[in-house]
């Protein structure tokens, strides 16, 4: 007789909440875990683009922005009075700019340590005592700017160390409620949307990726998620990082260069 008892839950049986679902990492997940039957509360400000996303995935389109308490709670009580979910995943992050600390604009800090921390904290935050009774799951997804800094980056930089040291207490905290955590931390992914939104123009962010054969892309970092949160609850992928075959290391980046050049 073959033992399930370590099996995966069906995926019927699972559900999850994922922010920064209009775009990039978070729509990708969302379609990830859409495709293996899970029931899905897709979370971003873009009304539009998460109904045309619900339209053709099936998700459970929320708007709102976990930046800002008073749209957590009226989106956390959604969610329980559905009947909760066993799953947080948090995507919902961005940088802007790439100014030097001497030139730092506060406007530009404060937005990504609302994004990348304080939203994770308060989403996290509303679920963790629903999580605690059916021993859920929080992966969080950070990056590479998290463990080595670069010139330029001093506040992403800063934004994505926190949410870092964040899961890892977080780890600490809910691991005798049975709460499993997660962190994913990817290199370089060419999304539609990060650099453009960083640097200002498509040309400034077509020139992040220029050159590299194959950049990650949101699919192959959403793909990494789905697997982490579906293997069986005693199994923890504490973290994951995640760099294209070209990136060895944040400042170890192959360029092939175009003929002619």
């Amino acid at each position: 007789m073959t033992n399930h008892e370590n099996s995966p839950a069906p995926a019927t049986e699972r559900s999850a909440v994922v922010t920064g679902a209009s775009s990039g990492i978070g729509q990708a997940t969302v379609r990830a875990l859409r495709q293996e039957g899970w029931r899905v509360y897709a979370i971003a400000r873009r009304a539009e683009r998460l109904q045309s996303l619900a339209a053709d995935t099936g998700a459970i389109a929320l708007a709102g922005d976990v930046s800002e308490q008073h749209s957590v709670d009226e989106l956390t009580s959604r969610i329980l009075a559905a009947g909760g979910v066993d799953t947080v995943i948090n995507v919902a992050g961005g940088a802007r700019g790439v100014d030097y600390l001497a030139q730092a604009k506060d406007a530009d800090w404060d937005f990504m340590l609302q994004v990348n921390v304080m939203g994770t904290m308060r989403l996290t935050r509303a679920l963790l005592p629903h999580l605690r009774t059916v021993q859920g799951t929080v992966l969080n997804l950070t990056s590479t700017a998290a463990l080595a800094s670069y010139e330029g980056g001093s506040g992403y930089n800063a934004a994505k160390a926190a949410q870092r040291a964040l899961t890892q207490a977080l780890r600490l905290e809910e691991v005798e409620h049975g709460v499993r955590v997660i962190e994913v931390l990817p290199g370089l992914v060419a999304t539609e949307e990060f650099s453009l939104r960083r640097l200002g123009s498509e040309q400034a962010a077509e020139q992040v990726y220029a050159g590299v054969a194959e950049p990650l892309s949101a699919a192959d970092v959403a793909e990494v998620i789905r697997y982490a949160v579906s293997l069986p609850h005693h199994v923890n992928l504490d973290e994951i990082v995640i760099r294209p075959q070209a990136q060895a290391a944040n400042h170890k980046l192959v360029r092939r260069q175009e003929p002619g050049q």
